[in-house]
C-alpha cells in the first residue's frame, strides 16, 4: 500500500510516499481502508520529533471502509471513524491506505455526507463534545467562554454549546474573525489575552470556560468563574510552557473546578468511544445544524503542502486529505 512516512525529524518535506505492507489482521482491531483523515497539530509536533511516542506513519484520526475485523465487533464494508487508540504515536497511523485501529476507538458512522467533510468530524467533535458536556457540564441558559474559538476544535466547541442553548462569548487573538464567530451564533467575541477576566462584563458569573489557549491563560479563566463555574483546559495554542509557580491558595478562588481533557484517553475503560454520538453529531452536520465543512481538501500527494498551511496558522478550520 502506499503511506506517508516520516523519513526524519524536521519540515514538511521530511514527510514521503513510499510502499509499505499493508496491516495485518490481529484480534481486537479493525483493519480500515482509509478514504479521508483530519489534519490535527499534533501530527506537526510528530513530525518535528517533539513527542516521545512517534511511528513512522503518523495520523491520529481517519474515515474509511471496514476491511477486516476478526473479533467480529465491525462487519466487512462498513463505514467507520476512527481515533486516538495509539495512532500514530504506538503504532501505524491513517498516512496510509490503510490503517488498523484498536476496536475500543473505532465507532461505526452510517452517513450520506462525502468523504471529505466526514474526515472533519472524528477528534474535533469528540473532544468537543466531551469537553463540554463530561468535563464542563454545560447546560441550556449557561453562559460559557470558549478561548481560541477560531481553531477548528474552537469552532466545533461553538457549534455544539450554541446549539445546546448556551450562551457562548468566543475569543480571537483577530478582530477579524469575529464575525465568523457570531455567525456560528456567540452572542459575540472579545478580543483573547491573558486579562480578559479583567475586560469581560460578566466577569465572576460566568458558568463555564473551555480553555483552548493553555497554560498562560488558565488562571485568568479561573479568575471570572462563579463560585461553583468549571474550566476546562484542553488546547495549548498559546503554547507549552507551564504555568509559572502554580499555587492554588494564592491563584484560585475558592469553590472553582479546573478539569483536564486529552483526547488521548479515549478508547480507555473509563473514556469509551461509544460514550461519545458521533452518529448523532454526524448527523447534525448532514441536517445543517454543525457548520462542520473542512476548511480546506488536500490530496493524498499534497501532504507537505498541506503541512505547511497547518504550521503557518493559515487553515482556518479543519483541514482535511481525501484518498
Amino acid at each position: 500500500m502506499r503511506a506517508i512516512l516520516r523519513t526524519g525529524f524536521g519540515g514538511p518535506e521530511k514527510l514521503v510516499i513510499r510502499e509499505i505492507p499493508e496491516p495485518q489482521t490481529e484480534i481486537g482491531h479493525v483493519v480500515i481502508e482509509v478514504k479521508a483523515f483530519g489534519l490535527n497539530h499534533a501530527e506537526l509536533h510528530m513530525r518535528k520529533g517533539e513527542w516521545a511516542e512517534i511511528a513512522d506513519v503518523s495520523s491520529i484520526e481517519c474515515v474509511g471502509i471496514v476491511k477486516s475485523c476478526p473479533g467480529g465487533e465491525f462487519v466487512a464494508g462498513a463505514k467507520v471513524a476512527a481515533l486516538m487508540g495509539g495512532l500514530g504515536r504506538t503504532i501505524n497511523g491513517s498516512y496510509a491506505e490503510f490503517t488498523r485501529a484498536p476496536v475500543t476507538n473505532v465507532a461505526a458512522i452510517d452517513s450520506g455526507l462525502s468523504w471529505s467533510d466526514l474526515a472533519a468530524i472524528p477528534e474535533t467533535y469528540a473532544t468537543a463534545w466531551t469537553c463540554l458536556f463530561r468535563n464542563l457540564e454545560v447546560a441550556p441558559g449557561q453562559t460559557l467562554v470558549i478561548r481560541g474559538a477560531t481553531s477548528s476544535f474552537g469552532q466545533a466547541a461553538v457549534n455544539m454549546a450554541v446549539n445546546s442553548g448556551a450562551k457562548v462569548i468566543a475569543t480571537s487573538r483577530s478582530q477579524d474573525r469575529f464575525s465568523m464567530l457570531t455567525a456560528l451564533g456567540a452572542i459575540r467575541a472579545e478580543v483573547e489575552g491573558p486579562d480578559l477576566s479583567k475586560r469581560i462584563a460578566e466577569a465572576g458569573r460566568i458558568d463555564a470556560v473551555l480553555d483552548l489557549v493553555g497554560n498562560s491563560t488558565i488562571l485568568d479563566s479561573l479568575a471570572m468563574l462563579r463560585r461553583g463555574g468549571r474550566a476546562c483546559l484542553a488546547g495549548w495554542l498559546g503554547g507549552l510552557e507551564p504555568i509559572p509557580n502554580f499555587n492554588p491558595l494564592l491563584q484560585m478562588a475558592s469553590g472553582v473546578y479546573l478539569t483536564f481533557f486529552g483526547s488521548f484517553v479515549f478508547g480507555k475503560p473509563d473514556f469509551p468511544l461509544s460514550d461519545v454520538p458521533l452518529q448523532t453529531i454526524a448527523a447534525d452536520v448532514e441536517a445543517g445544524r454543525y457548520r462542520a465543512k473542512p476548511s480546506r481538501v488536500f490530496r493524498f500527494e499534497d501532504i507537505q503542502d498541506a503541512h505547511r498551511v497547518m504550521e503557518s496558522n493559515e487553515a482556518n478550520g479543519k483541514m482535511v486529505v481525501v484518498l
